[in-house]
């Protein structure tokens, strides 16, 4: 390094000697030196100044790795066991309790979210009923990926999601078509990819992420005047004997749709009590205006079905 920088100021100096006066420019023969001192000496004094400011960080660098390393060392030897008076042992053990319970009804709220529905054992009225699901609370069924939920216009799906993370719109692949529903997360095998049990409106059928974790899917029936057995034809049937919709649920139907269903569940009354059905009756009025219209005719002999 110093033989370079006499290189340098060799070739500097003999510069100012060939190009310039520097050295003769003066009648004051030391003039030159004393300019070339007094830059010099400028110049000393900042790269001086420069290196004790450096010196000095880097000492106090130093001088805190050591006081951290002296402090780690103080607590790798010190007891990590610390003896608690009776107030914090007292408080401790209430947040040891209140974990434990909240730990507790977690537990108890999965097993009751994740409880299945059942196989029908016997059905005595009809054998086969048995080996069906009974339906759950909402006349649907539950099932280990999904639970659904009917009423005779429409259907709720929840499809909860297993991934480790938040769920948006752009992760997900949802394709509804007439007969046909697909669920997946993108890159993962799909959740649904099956046949309805039947078709479905699509233009009035929905489906959002809830919270980031569950598929919620609204699905609008075609056929309003009949239960679905399953949701997709792989699926294992529900008996819809065992259903057991609201009667408060018929003030939400329009006026032609809310006859017919309360006909069909007069008619069903009257089939469980060994009664003609609303049809039945009609025809046995008609049948009765007939044979008063005409007393000239002999209907002892006749047999009406």
């Amino acid at each position: 390094m110093y033989l370079n920088n006499t290189r340098l100021l060799d070739t500097f100096f003999s510069f100012l000697g060939r190009k310039t006066d520097f050295f003769i420019g003066s009648p004051d023969e030391k003039a030159s030196e004393q300019m070339l001192m007094s830059v010099f000496n400028r110049h000393r004094d900042i790269a001086l100044k420069e290196k004790r400011a450096l010196d000095e960080k880097r000492k106090l660098e130093a001088l805190k790795r050591l006081q951290k390393s002296q402090k780690e060392k103080e607590l790798e030897t010190k007891p990590k066991l610390k003896e608690l008076t009776d107030e914090e042992a007292e408080q401790l053990q209430k947040e040891l309790d209140l974990k434990k319970n909240l730990k507790a009804q977690d537990s108890k709220n999965s097993v009751e979210t994740n409880e299945l529905s059942q196989p029908i054992e016997e059905d005595e009225d009809d054998p086969k009923e048995k080996g069906k699901l009974k339906p759950n609370a909402g006349n649907g069924c539950d099932l280990p990926n999904y639970r659904w939920t009917q009423t005779l216009s429409d259907i709720e799906l929840k499809i909860p999601s297993k991934a480790a993370f938040k769920l948006r719109p752009r992760d997900v692949i949802v394709n509804l078509k007439k007969k046909h529903i697909f669920v997946s997360i993108k890159g993962q095998p799909p959740i649904l990819d099956d046949e309805l049990q039947h078709e479905i409106k699509l233009e009035e059928t929905t489906w959002l992420l809830e919270d980031g974790k569950t598929f919620l899917i609204n699905i609008e029936k075609v056929n309003k005047m009949e239960w679905w057995s399953k949701l997709v034809v792989s699926d294992i049937e529900i008996s819809t004997k065992k259903i057991n919709p609201e009667p408060s649920k018929l003030s939400d139907l329009e006026g032609e749709t809310r006859s017919m269903v309360e006909k069909m569940m007069y008619d069903q009354q009257q089939k469980n009590m060994g009664l003609p059905t609303s049809d039945e009756q009609k025809k046995q009025n008609v049948l009765q205006k007939f044979m008063e219209q005409h007393p000239e005719m002999d209907f002892s002999k006749c047999k009406f079905n």
